[in-house]
């Protein structure tokens, strides 16, 4: 397993697992990964600078992917569930956090992490080993990587045309590709229906690129939108900063959605737009059932 690397003013993993809890609970016991993120963010002030620094590998913040850990440390040590719709719970809303031992949990964890393999007392099988589950998410984050890298590759013509057939594939119709020069940064246009009965037009603006998109960059967006829809898209293969994404949703101003590049690549997976899951086929043999016979 690859080395973590340590990034000045950047909070540890471990640092982290304690405020996450907080976050939680301040949340009412259960929240989304972005409702999670930013409080965690409001709990441990930090400036930013810190909060915006880009993770080189999948599209998300440094902060962001420790955050990841964080919550699976938190997963392993039974505090944390989360369901397939991305909502992360509390499996003890009342927990003490003044009772409760991080530091002697995770030295616990980290003991048994290890352990031999032949150790009598594991059973690797029902409770598979932290340095397991986490090869696991290093192999979420090498695929991010892999199809982010390949998207720097292909035409901008071809990921507005990606980006056109993902709205379509989500529900999106009369998805248009205008891409024009001097029209204010708006790539696209559709109509999103919902329920069969109501429609509205939806503008949308695509930059592929490893940084940040700014709090300008937004208004920019944002201004072309002015006399054309209420409703916009701003997609992109880098990440955003925490300015921009309190510019898309300024209150009295035009709300704007972000995609940012880790979502991009879930929603392409979800889709299966280039990306194509393999389930691997498991095959045990019921000694029981034979013994019966």
């Amino acid at each position: 397993m690859a080395k973590r690397k340590k990034i000045i003013g950047v909070p540890q993993v471990i640092e982290l697992v304690k405020p996450t809890v907080q976050a939680l609970l301040a949340l009412g016991g259960s929240g989304n990964i972005q409702e999670i993120n930013e409080k965690v963010y409001e709990i441990s002030k930090l400036p930013d600078e810190i909060l915006n620094i880009p993770h080189s590998t999948d599209g998300r913040t440094q902060i962001d992917y420790r955050l990841a850990w964080a919550r699976t440390r938190l997963k392993l040590l039974g505090l944390l569930e989360n369901s397939s719709r991305g909502v992360w719970t509390l499996t003890k809303p009342n927990i003490n956090l003044e009772e409760f031992n991080f530091d002697e949990s995770q030295q616990n964890l980290d003991k048994d992490r290890r352990k031999p393999k032949n150790n009598a007392d594991l059973n690797f099988e029902e409770d598979p080993s932290v340095q397991k589950i986490e090869e696991q998410i290093l192999d979420k984050a090498d695929w991010k990587e892999l199809l982010l890298n390949k998207l720097y590759t292909i035409k901008p013509d071809a990921f507005e045309r990606l980006a056109q057939q993902m709205l379509r594939e989500s529900g999106f119709i009369q998805v248009e590709v205008t891409g024009r020069s001097g029209d204010g940064g708006i790539d696209g246009k559709g109509i999103v229906r919902i329920s069969g009965f109501l429609s509205f037009p939806v503008i949308f603006q695509c930059k592929r690129f490893k940084g940040s998109v700014t709090p300008s960059q937004v208004r920019d967006f944002r201004g072309a939108m002015q006399g054309r829809t209420d409703k916009g898209i701003f997609l992109t293969t880098g990440i955003f900063t925490r300015e921009a994404r309190k510019e898309a949703t300024r209150e009295g101003a035009y709300h704007i959605d972000l995609i940012d590049g880790d979502l991009l690549c879930e929603k392409l997976k979800e889709l299966g737009l280039g990306v194509q899951t393999k389930l691997e086929e498991h095959v045990e043999i019921l000694n029981e059932w034979f013994d019966v016979l």
